[in-house]
């Protein structure tokens, strides 16, 4: 991980290396850090500044998923798990304010349209590789996520 600065952030700053369903833990340090920094440093990271935490997160995601999917030979490792922690920033910000029993149900959806990857979901993460492929996949699931929330809503 300590090898080149890009996989310390592919990699969730360890959390991906969790021997045991890494993008879950991923998921959960993003969940963690998303309440830690919002609780701890409210004028800091206010709605609009985890926005453009997000979008830059992002775009500075597919170059660091790129280089460690290069370096470790498969393009989108296991260990990688920037992409679920930005994509379930994500979600989070969009369903705040939430109480922790909206955060878990939130948390339950995005891994499951994260792990299942129904279709499209499925299909971009078969489409399109390297970085943006890594990245791009879970922002989907992050959408369906959102929309799932949004039906449930409404009904």
């Amino acid at each position: 991980m300590f090898s080149h600065s890009a996989h310390i952030l592919a990699q969730g700053f360890g959390s991906g290396l969790s021997p045991i369903m890494p993008g879950t833990a991923g998921t959960l340090f993003g969940w963690l850090t998303f309440n830690l920094f919002s609780v701890r440093w409210p004028e800091l990271f206010t709605p609009l500044n985890w926005g453009i935490i997000i979008v830059l997160g992002f775009f500075i995601g597919i170059w660091a998923c790129a280089v460690t999917g290069k370096h470790m030979g498969v393009a989108d490792h296991g260990s990688m798990v920037w992409d679920e922690i930005i994509a379930f920033w994500l979600v989070l910000l969009l369903v705040t304010p939430a109480d922790f029993k909206t955060q878990c149900w939130a948390f339950i959806a995005f891994r499951f349209f994260d792990m299942v990857k129904p279709p499209p979901i499925g299909y971009f993460d078969r489409r399109y590789k390297g970085g943006f492929g890594v990245m791009f996949d879970d922002i989907v699931a992050a959408f369906f996520t959102l929309l799932a929330f949004a039906l449930w809503r409404v009904l």
